[in-house]
């Protein structure tokens, strides 16, 4: 459905114009429609979800488990967070990050997605800028747009590892820039700033008293010689202006879990809180219990991960960079590949000439089944995402039917 003429009755428009105005979310679309070929029947191999494939660890389920048994985890509990999660999360970033925060700075929320909306959804007025460097997660925009925001892309390409530079932000930034939104490790890119790039790009937004949200969520999920660095440790005088988004997903393999949280200055995680009260309450508590043996336990978990992933990363990076038309930069973290396949639209493929990587993904899902997700989806049109969190032989077989398809491309 198009949007609506200005003349249209409101009486007619079923939809609100705020909501009506958000496309669904395309990774999960991708996904569900991966899943719903293979339910068929179809060797559909997906690599749209972002997602280990990797069962949650044991304790963890353990703790669930005994929560489960708890009567006091069947009624409500606090909006914002079991007190104990919230001090275990304080502990973790501290351990983790060497950033020392209190638990009243801590709001647990359902997932990183509620946090980063309510985050926005706390600091943004009506058409306040929020500066987003692309290739951007494709949830970031729409949060920003909810809640009231303006996103304003500024673009990065494979010829710097899709990492931005201060010069492109500064030439960004207006009357009416109020937030600056920074992702190392990065989705869709993979990207890792490094600790200098990191200092050079906070210490720009202090200057100018930005507020920053950084989504620390693929923290441990590096690879070589790349280094995380959370930035309100590398740039201490941002911390009253800066929010940090994490949580237990892709670290311990919780995606379905459904436990995330925002860490920033009191009055703006209560101001959050406030909202969430409203909106959901209190996470489940089961989650939250098994949230607390995670961030209380070792790194283990993401360890054996981490080398999988790694293995993975040096396989489909290779396997990518194989094919004619297509360039893949090498990611230092997270666990997706984004190649460019610019120099592919255009050219005949099995009879048909996509012209944009919307109609090559679907072109590619069609032929050999194979699901990737589009550029179009995160802000850059011309590149795929791939996710490499699955298994080794679904891997390998998946980007050798991208690959027979692909060298069929002709002028």
């Amino acid at each position: 459905m198009g949007p609506m003429s200005a003349a249209t009755p409101s009486a007619e428009r079923r939809v609100s114009a705020r909501v009506g105005a958000i496309s669904e979310s395309a990774t999960l679309a991708v996904d569900a429609k991966a899943k719903a070929l293979k339910a068929a029947g179809r060797p559909v191999i997906g690599f749209g979800a972002g997602e280990p494939d990797f069962p949650t660890p044991d304790y963890i389920v353990d703790a669930a488990v005994e929560a489960c048994r708890n009567p006091k985890f069947h009624r409500y509990t606090p909006a914002g967070g079991l007190p104990e999660l919230k001090a275990a999360i304080a502990a973790k970033t501290l351990r983790d990050s060497g950033y020392e925060v209190d638990p009243a700075q801590v709001l647990v929320t359902n997932g990183g997605k509620q946090a980063i909306y309510e985050a926005f959804a706390a600091i943004l007025d009506p058409g306040d800028e929020v500066i987003v460097p692309a290739p951007y997660w494709t949830t970031y925009p729409e949060s920003i747009r909810l809640a009231g925001g303006v996103p304003v892309d500024v673009v990065a390409d494979e010829t710097t590892g899709y990492r931005v530079s201060v010069e492109q932000l500064e030439a960004a930034r207006t009357e009416r820039t109020k937030v600056l939104l920074f992702v190392s490790p990065s989705n869709p890119t993979g990207a890792v700033y490094s600790r200098e790039d990191t200092e050079a790009v906070g210490r720009w937004a202090a200057e100018h008293g930005l507020w920053v949200l950084t989504d620390e969520i693929y923290e441990h999920l590096v690879y070589g010689d790349a280094v995380f660095t959370s930035l309100p440790v590398a740039v201490p005088e941002l911390r009253d202006r800066c929010i940090v988004v994490n949580g237990v997903a892709k670290t311990y393999a919780m995606t379905g879990w459904r436990v995330g949280w925002a860490i920033g200055p009191k009055d703006v995680i209560k101001a959050a809180a406030n909202l969430q009260s409203h909106a959901t309450s209190n996470v489940a508590n089961v989650s939250q219990a098994a949230a607390i043996a995670a961030v209380s336990g070792d790194l283990s978990a993401v360890a054996e991960m981490r080398s999988a992933f790694d293995r993975r990363r040096t396989t489909i990076v290779r396997m990518l960079n194989e094919i004619d038309g297509v360039v893949c930069p090498e990611p230092e973290g997270a666990f997706y590949a984004y190649p460019s396949v610019k120099a592919l639209l255009g050219k005949e493929i099995r009879g048909s000439r996509p012209e944009s990587s919307v109609e090559l993904a679907a072109l590619i899902l069609d032929e050999v089944e194979v699901a990737v997700v589009p550029g179009e989806a995160f802000g850059t049109p011309g590149y795929l995402r791939l996710s490499y969190a699955l298994g080794d032989e679904d891997l390998v077989e998946g980007v050798s039917r991208i690959q027979k398809l692909l060298a069929e491309a002709r002028d």
